[in-house]
């Protein structure tokens, strides 16, 4: 994470010395000179490296890195002013001590006050839809919203086993309101039985989320097998009734008796 300041005395500073102005050369009439100071993050506090940026008509000419404990030129016309304001141990020191008093302590104010540590859980659903009509193969979207920090982790699984092929990733989007959102694309020829996972972990979460999705059978499919049951249920029923009348029928012939026993 990065965080922003600018305090005015620094500015003020820069304007002390314009890029390209030394030698004689005009000063221009209109042109901008800018100091940022950046305060970067890693694991809360446990890292911290503070930037101070000089820029000149949006050019970064130089700059103070906490890390190097220097200021570092990064034109040509940046060398002048880093050999004098290195050789300012007072105020390098400043600059060192910042790292403290202007990083950390800021820190702590915007985690009371902001955004800085809060967490969002995402919201994750599957959306299946058709390439085209005649095609066996399907998108498979994973879409997964609302979640803060922005760093995410979303797979997909096929039975269990990670895939591959056919995967493409979304940009992560803002909502507008500090979440964001993420679609994660996955193109198959799902099979009857296939099991299909996305899978999607974040700081938020104390476990991974798991969502499911089967493919089914189609509606021409499912017309087909009830159209079978149907005949087969109305073909067995009319045996049935075949039958029954048969054998009904066969009961109610007489039975003659033999020609001898009639004489």
């Amino acid at each position: 994470m990065a965080f922003a300041g600018l305090p005015l005395m620094l500015l003020v500073g820069a304007l002390a010395r314009i890029p390209g102005s030394e030698g004689g050369k005009e000063t221009p009439a209109h042109f901008l000179v800018q100091s940022k100071q950046e305060c970067r993050f890693l694991n809360g506090t446990q890292r911290v490296r503070l930037l101070d940026r000089q820029i000149y008509d949006r050019q970064e000419y130089a700059r103070f890195d906490s890390d190097l404990g220097k200021y570092v030129a990064l034109t040509e016309f940046g060398k002048v002013d880093v050999d004098k304001w290195n050789s300012d141990k007072q105020g390098l020191q400043y600059w060192k001590a910042g790292v403290d008093f202007f990083c950390r302590n800021n820190y702590e104010g915007l985690q009371r006050n902001s955004v800085v540590g809060q967490r969002a859980k995402p919201t994750v659903t599957i959306s299946p839809t058709k390439m085209e009509p005649d095609s066996p193969n399907i998108i498979l979207l994973c879409i997964a919203t609302g979640f803060y920090p922005v760093e995410i982790e979303i797979q997909w699984l096929k039975n269990g086993q990670p895939e591959k092929e056919g995967v493409a990733y979304g940009e992560e989007l803002q909502n507008g309101d500090w979440t964001y959102q993420l679609m994660v694309m996955l193109e198959t020829q799902p099979q009857r039985g296939d099991v299909y996972t996305c899978k999607v972990e974040h700081a938020s979460l104390e476990a991974p989320i798991t969502v499911q999705w089967e493919p089914r059978t189609s509606s021409s499919a499912k017309s087909k097998l009830w159209t079978g049951i149907m005949g087969a249920v109305i073909g067995v029923a009319f045996f049935s009734v075949g039958l029954f009348s048969y054998l009904r029928a066969k009961k109610a012939i007489p039975i003659q008796p033999p020609a001898a026993l009639m004489n």
